[in-house]
């Protein structure tokens, strides 16, 4: 399915609207306005103290926003309780109830709904299977796994139904083979059931590999949303592009805007033709960052070996990390060397530190930012 068909069929479940919150002098979110679509996978993302679980609370009804509306499917969420919201949340600690077996973990909310003893048999049973749990029923909550007791919480929350599952940081305390499985579950789960979930993570990796769309949040704003790839490819600032994996920056120039291309001037590496998608926000001619990642550097190992630009280096570090080396390359001329990663092939060296080495590239591979850190 194509972005374009996404944003014409699904309408919005959730949408935030001038949302701010204050704590006191502090304020934890500062006009918070997006959109989040019926049925997709959105990740709120940034660092520790950005607002993104403060915001995960006010669409669950726990926390009031000193300002700005919420609606969820259409009602505006004002004096709505969390309990009378469409929304379920898992908690970064699980919350599983310690004296509780797993069955009667996962049909816990079952019981405000007055159901018969084999309709909430079935429904758990049903659960257990969509989160791998099948006969578990009485294993006790004390017997259960790191990932276990997470894919509890995810039954014990989706046994309810809601139009929106929130999760705080759900992976956050798993080792790092685990979360890797569980966030391919995960994702698995959300297309199963087909409801929207709503993630808060500081993972970069995390959000990129799970997220149809990512809001970056620095300092209780949103600064950009997007799919992850336009987020990786298309940052809008430095600090987006600092923040989402990594990025070599440098400094140039705008020389002209010649409408379909625009020239820019790379410093050393000379001047470069660039499309219009390659500048995500409009901008003067004048001082700019050039960013541009590693993997869309390469080394040239051999004299066949070409690209579109080439220039010379020196080899300051490299960092072996199986299938892939990253190499610290310095150039004459750039303030700070280039980090440039290879992917570790049959045959193919691991250049030593001090080596001489030809960088290739191409003005495809270039981003065009704003000259400041936002």
């Amino acid at each position: 399915m194509t972005e374009k068909l996404k944003i014409d069929s699904i309408k919005n479940i959730v949408e935030l609207d001038g949302v701010e919150k204050h704590f006191g002098e502090i304020a934890a979110l500062d006009g918070v306005s997006a959109q989040i679509r019926e049925g997709e996978f959105f990740s709120l993302l940034g660092p520790s103290g950005c607002g993104k679980t403060t915001l995960l609370r006010l669409i669950a009804g726990f926390e009031q926003p000193t300002k700005g509306n919420i609606a969820i499917d259409g009602f505006q969420m004002h004096g709505v309780e969390a309990n009378e919201r469409p929304t379920n949340m898992v908690f970064q600690s699980y919350a599983i109830f310690p004296h509780l077996n797993v069955e009667e973990n996962v049909g816990y909310g079952l019981k405000r709904l007055n159901l018969g003893k084999d309709e909430t048999a079935r429904r758990v049973n049903e659960m257990l299977k969509l989160v791998d749990l099948e006969n578990y029923n009485k294993r006790p909550a004390h017997a259960l796994s790191g990932g276990q007791r997470q894919r509890v919480a995810l039954a014990r929350s989706l046994i309810m139904k809601p139009k929106v599952l929130l999760l705080d940081e759900p992976l956050s305390s798993l080792d790092k083979n685990l979360r890797e499985q569980m966030q391919v579950e995960l994702r698995h789960l959300q297309r199963t059931v087909g409801i929207t979930f709503i993630l808060v993570t500081h993972d970069q990796e995390e959000a990129l590999t799970m997220s149809d769309r990512i809001a970056v949040m620095f300092e209780g704003k949103i600064v950009q949303i997007a799919s992850p790839q336009e987020l990786y490819s298309r940052p809008k600032s430095k600090r987006v592009a600092s923040f989402i994996g990594v990025m070599n920056f440098i400094e140039g120039q705008l020389l002209k805007d010649g409408g379909q291309v625009t020239t820019v001037d790379v410093g050393i590496l000379g001047n470069v033709n660039v499309n219009p998608d390659q500048i995500p926000i409009p901008l003067n001619p004048g001082p700019v960052i050039i960013g541009i990642r590693p993997e869309m550097l390469t080394l040239l190992f051999e004299d066949r070996d070409s690209t579109e630009y080439e220039i010379s280096g020196v080899i300051l570090e490299s960092t072996y990390y199986g299938d892939m080396t990253y190499y610290n390359v310095q150039i004459n001329g750039l303030k700070s060397p280039l980090t440039i990663s290879m992917r570790n092939t049959a045959g193919r060296r691991v250049l030593g530190d001090g080596e001489s080495a030809r960088v290739g590239w191409g003005a495809e591979s270039l981003v065009i930012l704003k000259n400041s850190e936002v």
